[in-house]
């Protein structure tokens, strides 16, 4: 690989306490074209992050002191890169909390490289090629309900002007659903939009995320009044939308 597509290559940073996953993880990473850093723990990931631009995180659950989920909900509530789970084989509460808490997808151990390497590059062609303004026609910022979504800059703020943190997977919601405002969208049709099929992710993930934003975005996330539950049907975005005038 030359020098100039080694600096393009997408940088992934590995965070395992355990010295061989992480070791050879790096190994088998690097050999297939990927610049990647790591970590053993929160620490050293924070360092990482502050010295180096990093695509997506690979991030094992269980580990002492600061453990995966936190550190995961942390990434998220900074905007941080999309990040992928490492969890336990038999811990499905493991993989619904990740996914609530902002992950993009995750991976069950022991797992097949292989298997790791088809995820990461699924998320990484959903978090750098899906461009918003492909995504939503118009200019770069959306408003609905006093919001405004800035999809330049990947901003969300509330009617009183405060910045609202989105995860990826929430920015990428919220731009489907204002692109498509009052169209009824199935849980497939989603999926499609923000994740992608290849991914290997579930209907429930949708639920999960549409629960998330509508925490950050209803006026009463139990009785939401913007994205409205079609039973049977998915759901439909009910506000009115309007772009800033060219």
């Amino acid at each position: 690989m030359s020098q100039n597509a080694a600096t393009e290559a997408p940088h992934l940073l590995v965070v395992d306490d355990h010295p061989e996953i992480r070791h050879s993880l790096t190994r088998y990473l690097r050999d297939n074209g990927f610049r990647v850093s790591a970590a053993d723990g929160g620490a050293q990931m924070r360092l990482v992050l502050q010295d180096a631009s990093i695509d997506l995180v690979i991030l094992d659950v269980m580990m002492p002191g600061e453990d995966g989920l936190s550190l995961c909900r942390d990434l998220t509530a900074s905007n941080g890169p999309p990040v992928i789970l490492l969890t336990a084989l038999s811990d499905d509460t493991d993989q619904i909390v990740g996914l609530e808490l902002g992950a993009d997808d995750y991976v069950t151990k022991p797992f097949n490289p292989r298997e790791l390497l088809a995820r990461i590059r699924a998320v990484l062609r959903r978090t750098q090629g899906a461009q918003p303004q492909r995504q939503v026609p118009g200019q770069d910022r959306l408003h609905f309900s006093g919001w405004c979504l800035d999809l330049a800059r990947r901003e969300l703020t509330d009617p009183e002007g405060v910045d609202v943190a989105l995860s990826n997977n929430e920015f990428l919601l919220l731009a489907a659903f204002l692109a498509r405002a009052g169209r009824v969208l199935s849980r497939d049709q989603l999926l499609d939009l923000t994740q992608g099929r290849e991914a290997g992710a579930y209907d429930r993930a949708i639920d999960n995320q549409v629960l998330r934003l509508r925490r950050k975005i209803e006026p009463d996330p139990a009785n939401p009044s913007l994205i409205k539950t079609v039973w049977g049907g998915g759901y439909v975005f009910t506000a009115n939308v309007s772009r800033d005038p060219a």
